[in-house]
């Protein structure tokens, strides 16, 4: 028998995992209900199997998987930090999770009391007026933050403005949510020299186009985790012909309590709760993007808001120039509860204190890395740095999806990969604050092996990964004929 077969071929006729009482509807009954096209003429090839089979099967699927409870997730631009279970229990309290969105208000004092105060605690955190919970993601926040700005432009009769400036190294979901919002994307060039912004060529752009310029979007500190020390300097250039500006708080753990959004000039902030601010969002969520806005843009916010007056907590209606709800109900609430909990718990001093370790994390592994592999913009970083395979590339023939590959083997997730597009073979490396010195060290002296053998055995490291349950794919064939489904009797495919 096949090891295949121990893990996968289970089950033998008569086995059960439960004893189910009797129906106590006639068989008759049913057939009559089910109309007879519908009904199988055979039973459905499913395994018949015990209770402990099926634990054991679903428990050894769930520890094939990774991530950040099971080892290190240098996961660049994604902040896939460690998250306390302290704050788990509490997304988990009855009063919480069992609570019904359209309940009364009187019904549910402690839920609008927890998004009263963390809308508080964020406007403070960003230096802004106003925040509105209800935005279920980082590029949802997006998307809303320039619904706002488009109201407050038509508010203003400057209905022309079309014209979003993105950075060229922004995320992807930038220019996709400034296309969604009805605007045009006009890239704006990176400093080769400093990592940020290149000021002649956004002086350029506002001479040439500044009167449709309705907003820029700007990661601060960017993608290359280069903090712009222009920023001031460009929101002073935006507003002067009239434009608004829009951060992008994904990279928010960086700046945590040591600056602000608003103080920078700043209108508009998204927050990724999910990264920032405690829940495990591996696989595509679940996530929060709340969006924080200056005073003069508070009429647009979507409703309603929370309110407090002598008689307790409610939802006070938004106004007349409010851009509507933009989500069902009030929020993704588990995440928020999460994410209350975590500020609550690290209070002012500790935010700052996760900011300053992935300040320091990242620093580390930039300077211990740099002596075998180049760093793309080799200067004082923020929480995450960009290092390039590019050399291994040329001489050996090791691409970053090989090192990153590679890395698989040794029990730790690769970087992001192939991003900022402006960087050829990149490797994003964001070590977050949560780990240790001795995790640092470890992977420091995997990447340096990597290295060595990228120099005199290149074919161990283009063909990995080497232990792990699947081998390397056909990514071309995984992407365009995924096969999502086994049946029975089907081989193993894995190449």
């Amino acid at each position: 028998m096949s090891v295949e077969s121990l893990i996968f071929e289970k089950g033998a006729p008569g086995r059960r995992a439960a004893s189910l009482p009797a129906m106590d509807v006639p068989t008759e009954a049913l057939d009559s209900m089910i109309p007879a096209d519908l009904l199988r003429a055979t039973p459905a090839p499913l395994p018949e199997v015990s209770e402990i089979e099926v634990v054991r099967h679903y428990t050894h699927l769930s520890q094939r998987n990774f991530g950040v409870d099971t080892g290190f997730y240098p996961l660049g631009s994604c902040t896939m930090k460690y998250n306390p279970k302290l704050n788990e229990d509490m997304a988990a309290l009855p009063g919480f999770a069992r609570i019904h969105p359209l309940q009364s208000d009187s019904s549910v004092q402690g839920a609008i009391q927890l998004i009263y105060e963390l809308e508080q605690y964020l406007a403070e955190i960003a230096g802004m007026a106003r925040v509105t919970l209800q935005p279920s993601a980082g590029a949802h926040g997006e998307l809303t933050g320039l619904m706002l700005i488009k109201a407050y432009h038509q508010s203003q009769g400057e209905s022309h403005r079309n014209l979003v400036l993105i950075p060229d190294n922004a995320h992807g979901t930038n220019p996709a949510s400034a296309t969604l919002a009805d605007y045009r994307a006009v890239e704006v060039k990176t400093d080769r020299k400093t990592g940020g912004i290149d000021m002649a060529h956004l002086k350029t752009l506002l001479e040439a186009n500044g009167a449709n310029v309705a907003a820029i979007m700007l990661t601060n500190p960017n993608t290359l985790g280069i903090f712009d020390t222009n920023v001031v300097e460009i929101a002073r250039m935006i507003h002067e012909v009239g434009g608004q500006l829009y951060y992008d708080g994904a990279n928010a753990n960086a700046v945590l309590g040591i600056t602000r959004p608003g103080d920078m000039g700043f209108d508009v902030v998204h927050f990724n709760l999910h990264k920032t601010c405690s829940t495990p969002h591996g696989g595509g969520g679940p996530g929060a993007g709340p969006i924080g806005v200056k005073e003069h843009l508070i009429p647009f916010l979507p409703g309603p808001l929370p309110a407090k007056d002598e008689r307790g907590y409610y939802w006070q209606d938004a106004g007349p120039q409010s851009i509507g709800k933009v989500r069902a109900n009030m929020g993704n609430f588990g995440v928020l509860v999460r994410a209350y909990t975590y500020i609550r718990s690290n209070g002012p001093d500790g935010l700052r204190h996760v900011a300053e370790s992935a300040i320091l994390n990242a620093n580390y592994l930039r300077h211990e890395l740099s002596k075998d592999y180049e760093i793309a913009y080799p200067l004082i970083c923020q929480h995450e740095f960009v290092a390039t395979a590019q050399r291994y590339k040329d001489e050996y023939g090791v691409t970053a999806t090989d090192i990153a590959k590679r890395l698989l083997d040794f029990g730790m997730y690769a970087p992001t990969i192939y991003f900022p597009l402006i960087v050829h073979e990149a490797m994003m490396i964001e070590p977050t604050e949560t780990e240790t010195r001795e995790t640092l060290d470890y992977f420091v002296s995997v990447m340096h092996q990597i290295a060595e053998e990228a120099r005199t055995n290149p074919e161990i490291v283009r063909t990995a990964p080497h232990t792990t349950v699947i081998g390397r794919l056909d990514q071309a064939l995984a992407a365009r004929k995924p096969n999502l489904r086994w049946q029975p009797g089907q081989e193993k495919t894995h190449s």
